[in-house]
């Protein structure tokens, strides 16, 4: 649990590639989440050709800290043949932390790109990757061995917190 309390927005990389175990390890570690009626809805692009990571870098203004990621992780959901579609953003968002968490675990960093529900966004990334149209785009989220270290700020306060007793 302690990479809770370490994980912090990477967005500055080693020039050094991340190894295949490790990537399949964090994806395992998404797929591991949660999620509605065990839908699963995800599926992972994994992008390490540096010219599809510069294409992918500039769809967004908040992206262009990806350009000189080693990967990024590009996280789809289906859209079809789903038992609860509604809770697919909850599904992905868990999957997405848990990818996050493991990351860090592994002694690397990473930043989540927010594209969904920014359809221009999802459609360049769709784009960029050759997605067909059953599968949406969530977001982004580079990754690499971290050349900068951050400290996570502390994020308690107590008075956010109401017991109903």
């Amino acid at each position: 649990m302690n990479n809770i309390y370490h994980r912090v927005s990477i967005r500055k990389y080693k020039d050094c590639p991340v190894e295949k175990d490790k990537l399949l390890q964090i994806l395992k570690a998404g797929m591991q989440a949660p999620n509605a009626c065990n839908q699963q809805p995800w599926e992972f692009y994994v992008v390490t050709d540096k010219e599809t990571i510069q294409k992918l870098s500039q769809i967004t203004p908040y992206a262009r800290c990806a350009a000189k990621a080693p990967v990024i992780i590009v996280p789809v959901y289906r859209t079809e043949g789903l038992p609860a579609l509604p809770m697919v953003a909850i599904d992905m968002g868990m999957a997405l932390e848990n990818i996050w968490l493991e990351t860090d675990a592994l002694g690397l960093g990473g930043v989540c790109i927010g594209i969904s529900p920014i359809q221009e966004w999802m459609d360049q990334a769709r784009q960029i990757l050759g997605i067909t149209e059953n599968l949406s785009v969530f977001s982004l989220f580079a990754l690499g061995y971290p050349d900068e270290e951050r400290t996570q700020q502390d994020r308690f306060d107590r008075s956010r917190i109401h017991f109903v007793e």
